[in-house]
């Protein structure tokens, strides 16, 4: 079986406990404000174009079949994103390397091989394989059987995800699943639909599904500077780990900078450039407020 990837990261070490190699799959119904990742939001392989590299040469104007480049030797070079079919040929001519193809499909028996070789260290660190985005559910039929597939090699499995599966496909692969990594955006309902693009009641309802069933969780709670760092949405999440036993913890996601760049490389807006990058302060700070009894 087959499915679109964007990368496979190794010795991650925020994916889940010990090392492990994070195998994140392309698309996303959400389009948070401040995703990091914006070249996994489409579910295709898709074209990037980065400026400084390029020469201006014209070489990719004169292979593309759509008219994806217009450009001159003293003038800017525009790409036009939504007229491009990935075809490749102006990646293959570019002599800069000024141009990429983001994605490759691949079969998930390739993938596991692929993860198994750093099996050494997740036995030896108690680590695994996490499955990340985008949000790797898009793919439901190919994370369900890279999830049977890691089982069958006794890896530990790890989901990271938004939590907007349907509660019967979720209930799906909970048997291949060690830990769910939980994402829990906001808690101001009309917020949650504006900077996330949905409300946030089918996150709650995964919460207490994943209760229902015993499944771990781990709270990932990205913290937006102006936006989110309240009260109110520390005293959620409290709430949200008193009353669910099977949250073993709460863990801190700091805004950072890190995908502000990648943006306009796929020619996508970023609408949060005035924030900078959390300081180690601020983190400590609200993971404090996150920890604290009530």
């Amino acid at each position: 079986m087959k499915g679109i990837l964007f990368d496979i990261q190794r010795f991650c070490l925020d994916d889940g406990p010990g090392i492990r190699t994070t195998v994140f799959l392309k698309g996303c119904m959400l389009r948070c404000a401040w995703c990091h990742n914006p070249e996994s939001l489409s579910a295709a392989v898709q074209l990037a174009y980065y400026d400084s590299k390029c020469v201006r040469c014209g070489a990719c104007r004169k292979v593309c079949p759509h008219g994806v480049h217009t450009l001159s030797p003293d003038g800017p070079h525009h790409v036009d994103f939504s007229a491009c079919a990935a075809c490749g040929r102006c990646v293959d001519a570019c002599p800069a390397e000024a141009l990429a193809l983001l994605g490759r499909s691949a079969e998930a028996a390739d993938v596991i091989d692929e993860v198994m070789k750093d099996e050494a260290y997740f036995r030896h660190s108690g680590g695994g394989v996490t499955f990340s985005g985008g949000e790797p559910t898009m793919q439901f039929a190919f994370l369900k059987e890279l999830l049977r597939l890691s089982k069958e090699r006794g890896l530990h499995t790890c989901l990271e995800t938004n939590g907007t599966l349907a509660p019967a496909r979720m209930k799906e692969l909970l048997p291949d699943l060690d830990l769910v990594l939980l994402d829990y955006k906001m808690t101001d309902d009309a917020m949650h639909r504006q900077y996330v693009g949905i409300g946030r009641a089918p996150v709650l309802r995964a919460f207490a599904l994943l209760a229902e069933e015993h499944q771990p969780v781990v709270l990932r709670a990205p913290i937006i500077p102006g936006l989110n760092d309240n009260e109110e949405h520390f005293a959620a999440i409290r709430a949200l780990k008193a009353a669910y036993p099977n949250i073993l913890r709460a863990q801190v996601m700091p805004y950072h900078t890190i995908g502000r760049g990648k943006y306009g490389e796929i020619g996508l807006p970023y609408s949060l450039s005035s924030l900078e990058n959390a300081t180690e302060e601020q983190r400590a700070a609200w993971q404090a407020r996150v920890d604290a009894a009530d």
